[in-house]
C-alpha cells in the first residue's frame, strides 16, 4: 500500500477477508507520514476516518477521496531531520466496516435468579443470537477500539453478552409473572429486551440490528413441575385417569413372576375395591358434579372412599354382616364374643339389601354404600 515511502503518494484501501473485523487501521504498525494528495478508496460497505495530528477528522463515505496533510514528498523528510527524519505530522486512516455482523451469540454463563410468582426463586439459563452494525464510526473508535490496529467481533462480543444478560434479568423480573406464561412469549421478550438495550449499544456507536431468544431453561426439577402441570391440564376426568392407570399397573403385575410379583398383585388387589367401588351407578352422581363422600376406616383411622369394601391402607374389611355393640369391631360370622373387647355378641338387626344394586348394607343404613341410592 506504500504508506511510509519517501517519494511516492499513498493509495489507501482495505478488504476484510475474515468478515469479523469491525475496523482496521492503516498503516498497521502505527501512525505514518501520509502525504498531501494521497488517494483513499472507500467501498459501499465501509467508512473511513482520517486521524491527523492526533485528532479525528470527518468520516469519508464510499468513493475515492484525496487526503490533505502537511506531509510533502521529500521536503517533509528534510524538514524532519531534528526529529530523526520522522515527521511529527502523524496521520493514520481507520477503515470501519458498516455491514451487519450477524449470528453473534449471547447466553448466561451462570444461571440468573428469577422470582416466580408460583414456583418461588428459580435459576434460569437463557441463550440467543444478536446482530450489530456500526452507526457512528468516530464514537466506536474513541470508546472501544482506541489506538488498536484492528478490532473484531470476538473482542466486543464478550462484553456485549454481559450487557444483554444483565438487561435480560431485569426485563424478566419486570414483565414476566411466572414461567407458566413463558410459552409463546419469546418474540415479545426479544422485542422488549432489544428496546431496553438500544441505549447501551448506542453509547459505543453501535446499533442492535436484531436480537433473538432461542431458549430459556429452568432447572430439571422445575421443568418436571411444568410438565406435570401441563399433563394435569390435559386430563379432564382425574378419577377415570387414576382407575385406568391402576388397571394398567395390575395388568403389568399379573405378568410378573416370583414373590415380588405376587406381593404386588396382592397389594393392588386390596386397592381394587377403593378404585372401582364407585363405577356402578356412579354416572348420575359424577355427571351432577357431586364430590365423593369420604368414610373413615375403623381399624386404622384413615379416610377412605365411601362404599369401599376394603381399606386401601390396611386391607380391613368395611362391609360386614354384624358389629360389636360395645366397641364397634367387625364380628366374624356366628361369633359368640367380640374378638377385640370380649363383649358377648347379641342378636343384631338384620342387614339392609339395596333394591337397586342388591348390595348388602349395615343395619340402619339410609343410603347404599355401593351405589348411593336411598334405601327403603
Amino acid at each position: 500500500m506504500g504508506v511510509n515511502n519517501v517519494v511516492l503518494l499513498e493509495a489507501l484501501e482495505w478488504f476484510d477477508e475474515t468478515g469479523q473485523e469491525l475496523l482496521h487501521r492503516l498503516p498497521e504498525e502505527g501512525s505514518g507520514e501520509i502525504k498531501y494528495g494521497a488517494q483513499l478508496t472507500v467501498r459501499e460497505s465501509q467508512a473511513a476516518v482520517l486521524f491527523y495530528k492526533g485528532k479525528a477528522g470527518d468520516a469519508f463515505g464510499p468513493g475515492r477521496h484525496t487526503l490533505k496533510t502537511g506531509n510533502i514528498p521529500i521536503v517533509t523528510k528534510l524538514l524532519s531531520a531534528p526529529w530523526g527524519l520522522i515527521s511529527p505530522l502523524r496521520a493514520e486512516v481507520f477503515f470501519v466496516n458498516l455491514k451487519v455482523f450477524a449470528d453473534l451469540r449471547w447466553g448466561t454463563l451462570d444461571p440468573v435468579a428469577f422470582r416466580d410468582a408460583e414456583l418461588g426463586l428459580v435459576r434460569l439459563r437463557a441463550h440467543g443470537v444478536f446482530n450489530i452494525r456500526i452507526v457512528q464510526p468516530v464514537l466506536l473508535i474513541n470508546t472501544l477500539a482506541g489506538t488498536m490496529g484492528r478490532y473484531t467481533t470476538e473482542q466486543v462480543e464478550d462484553y456485549l453478552r454481559q450487557v444483554i444478560v444483565s438487561r435480560f434479568n431485569d426485563y424478566l423480573g419486570e414483565h414476566l409473572r411466572t414461567l407458566f406464561d413463558l410459552p409463546g412469549r419469546f418474540d415479545d421478550i426479544a422485542a422488549g429486551l432489544k428496546r431496553a438495550l438500544e441505549a447501551d449499544f448506542a453509547r459505543f456507536g453501535l446499533a442492535l440490528d436484531g436480537l433473538y431468544v432461542t431458549s430459556i431453561t429452568p432447572p430439571e426439577e422445575v421443568q418436571q413441575a411444568i410438565d406435570d402441570r401441563s399433563r394435569l391440564s390435559v386430563i379432564k376426568d382425574m378419577d377415570n385417569f387414576v382407575r385406568m392407570k391402576a388397571a394398567m399397573a395390575m395388568e403389568k403385575a399379573a405378568t410378573g413372576t416370583g414373590e415380588a410379583g405376587a406381593g404386588l398383585g396382592l397389594g393392588l388387589g386390596m386397592m381394587m375395591p377403593a378404585l372401582f367401588g364407585n363405577l356402578q351407578g356412579a354416572g348420575g352422581r359424577a355427571a351432577a358434579g357431586v364430590a365423593a363422600v369420604q368414610a373413615r376406616c375403623a381399624e386404622c383411622g384413615n379416610d377412605i372412599p365411601a362404599g369401599a369394601r376394603f381399606c386401601p391402607f390396611c386391607g380391613h374389611e368395611q362391609l360386614v354382616s354384624q358389629q360389636c355393640d360395645h366397641c364397634g369391631a367387625n364380628l366374624p360370622p356366628e361369633a359368640a364374643f367380640c374378638p377385640r373387647c370380649g363383649h358377648p355378641a347379641d342378636e343384631h338387626p338384620r342387614e339392609v339389601v339395596c333394591p337397586g344394586c342388591h348390595a348388602t348394607n349395615l343395619p340402619g343404613a339410609v343410603y347404599c354404600n355401593q351405589c348411593g341410592d336411598r334405601l327403603g
